[in-house]
C-alpha cells in the first residue's frame, strides 16, 4: 500500500527540519507518536472487536447445529421407543392370547408351562 523507503524518510524529515524549526520538532515528533500510538490502539481494538463478534457468531451457529441434532436424535428415540412398544405390546398379546387351534407344546414340563417364579425362589449355586 505506502512504500516508504529510508531515503524518502530522510527527505521527509529533512524538509520538516526546515519547516518547522529545530526548536519545535522535538515536541511536534512525540505528538506525532503518541497520536499513531493512539491510531493503531483504535485499529487494534476495532480488529478485536470484529474478530470477537466473528466468534460468536461462530458459536451460535455450532449451538443452533447441536440443537438441531438434538431435536433430531430426540424424534429418533421416540420413534423407536414407540415402535418396541408397540412390538411388545403385539407380543404380549400374542403371548396371553394363543391362536386357536395351535397345539400345545406336549413334551414341556410343568414348570416350563407355568409363570417363572420370582428370582428370589430360584436355586442358587454357591460358589466354591
Amino acid at each position: 500500500m505506502f512504500d516508504v523507503n529510508f531515503p524518502e524518510m530522510m527527505v521527509v524529515a529533512v524538509v520538516a527540519l526546515i519547516v518547522i524549526g529545530p526548536e519545535r520538532l522535538p515536541k511536534v515528533a512525540r505528538t506525532l507518536g503518541h497520536l499513531w500510538g493512539r491510531a493503531q490502539r483504535y485499529v487494534n481494538g476495532v480488529k478485536a472487536d470484529i474478530s470477537r463478534d466473528m466468534s460468536i457468531e461462530e458459536l451460535r451457529q455450532v449451538q443452533q447445529e447441536m440443537q438441531q441434532q438434538a431435536s433430531n436424535l430426540q424424534q429418533a428415540l421416540q420413534q423407536t421407543g414407540q415402535t418396541v412398544s408397540q412390538q411388545v405390546q403385539e407380543l404380549n398379546s400374542a403371548v396371553a392370547h394363543p391362536a386357536p387351534g395351535l397345539p400345545e407344546a406336549p413334551g414341556l414340563p410343568e414348570e416350563v408351562r407355568r409363570e417363572p417364579q420370582a428370582a428370589s425362589n430360584q436355586q442358587k449355586f454357591p460358589i466354591d
